[in-house]
């Protein structure tokens, strides 16, 4: 069947509207590490799937799934030993406080307990967001999306705060300290609001990379500052991780990268390499507050196939030491792409965290002008050279390049060539 048929079927069953990249789709049938495979056999390097995170099909993951599936799969209200060997082999991964484990099916879900979690531990309902963030897509977690600072009512449970970079700053010509200072003033200024409208502050949620705000370059030591400033407030850090998390920054997780501790962490996306699998990581006492107040159950939740899926990634990032790749070709990209600045102009700012690299796309770099239109162009140029990437970021002009963590030298020297030629050729 033509792509012209199959996206006539799509809009018919889903309704117009439903999100596809490019402006020319294509029809993906197959998958294999690093590469993806149309109808007609043509490969794509996958440059944007972070879902898939130790390569697509990996052949330890799918056996596992197959033999666990063979075995057994059930609700999560009996006792199964491999469901709790995963969830603390999981809590062991992360900081020495956080060692009791939530396990959900989406990172929507994860959020919706974290949000939760904070609530019926400090009694209180305010929590601070940034101004460009992506939680989830219910009702309660989408409440945080992409919420500018001046549409807030003065009732709302929800602050958002400007995100913090460095690249367009919330005062031009301020020192990087100073914009520390200024950025942690946002967060005490929402803290304010909340008490000055009597509602009880509950926390901070945000991705500990600030990955849908572009992967910015943050002012020095502002998340930990943040992170102190907000349990002062009796409030609970929560590090949205379902982007970061996993080694896609070369550490197991952001928040280790931007060097603070959190409350609370939610996980979602790399975390069953496809399979619907996420969770909430945090202290004992708020996970146990939050079972007595909520009473949650998720009838897919710590199910023995998502433990056996599960535990099948961990084993592939440890055994195939994928963090050192990860920080290896990571370096290795925006050292490139670095250099291919000074021969374009729309290439504004290089930056990102290990195999999470953004390239700010502008009209000129004196005037920082975002461009979306033109990183639109060459991620539909790219696509036709072979290599797979989007555009993200809170002005739709960042190219996005998230590929699996398996992603190697072959692949990252192709997407440099075919880059290379895109942009020359559009310019």
């Amino acid at each position: 069947m033509s792509t012209t048929d199959l996206f006539a079927r799509r809009e018919e069953i889903f309704g117009a509207g439903a999100p596809l990249f490019y402006t020319d789709p294509i029809h993906i049938v197959r998958g294999e590490g690093a590469w993806l495979f149309d109808d007609d056999g043509r490969r794509y390097v996958d440059m944007y799937n972070n879902v898939p995170c130790v390569g697509h099909c990996h052949p330890h993951v799918v056996e596992a799934m197959h033999k666990q599936a063979s075995t057994l799969n059930v609700h999560s209200r009996y006792l199964h030993e491999g469901v709790l060997d995963y969830a603390e082999r999981l809590a062991n991964l992360h900081a020495d406080p956080l060692t009791s484990v939530v396990i959900t099916c989406t990172g929507t879900e994860a959020n919706e307990v974290a949000l939760g979690m904070a609530r019926a531990a400090t009694g209180g309902r305010g929590i601070i967001c940034t101004d460009a963030t992506y939680h989830g897509n219910s009702e309660t977690v989408g409440k945080l999306n992409r919420l500018p600072t001046s549409a807030v009512a003065p009732d709302s449970d929800v602050r958002s705060i400007p995100f913090p970079q460095l690249y367009r700053p919330i005062q031009e010509g301020a020192s990087p300290s100073e914009l520390t200072e200024l950025y942690l003033a946002q967060v005490q200024g929402a803290i304010e609001t909340f008490a000055t409208n009597n509602i009880p502050f509950a926390g901070m949620l945000v991705c500990s990379i600030f990955a849908n705000e572009g992967l910015p370059h943050v002012p020095p030591d502002f998340m930990a500052q943040a992170a102190q400033m907000v349990r002062n407030e009796g409030g609970l850090v929560i590090a949205d991780e379902v982007q970061a998390g996993f080694c896609r920054t070369g550490q197991w997780w952001g928040y280790d990268v931007m060097g603070f501790e959190p409350d609370i962490v939610s996980l979602g996306k790399p975390m069953g390499n496809g399979f619907p699998l996420a969770g909430v990581v945090a202290r004992p006492d708020l996970v146990e507050i939050f079972r007595t107040e909520k009473r949650y159950f998720n009838t897919f939740g710590a199910s023995p196939l998502q433990a056996a899926v599960g535990d099948a990634v961990i084993d592939v990032i440890e055994n195939e030491n994928l963090a050192k790749n990860v920080t290896y070709i990571g370096n290795y990209l925006r050292t490139e792409l670095a250099k291919m600045q000074t021969e374009c102009e729309p290439m504004g700012d290089v930056r990102g965290h290990g195999l999470f690299i953004g390239v700010d796309w502008v009209t000129d770099r004196e005037s920082k002008t975002a461009d979306q239109d033109g990183v639109v162009a060459v991620v539909n140029q790219l696509k036709d050279k072979g290599i797979l990437t989007s555009n993200s970021g809170p002005m739709r002009n960042i190219l996005k390049i998230r590929p699996p963590l398996v992603f190697g030298q072959e692949h990252a020297d192709l997407f440099l060539t075919a880059f290379d030629e895109a942009i020359r050729e559009l310019s």
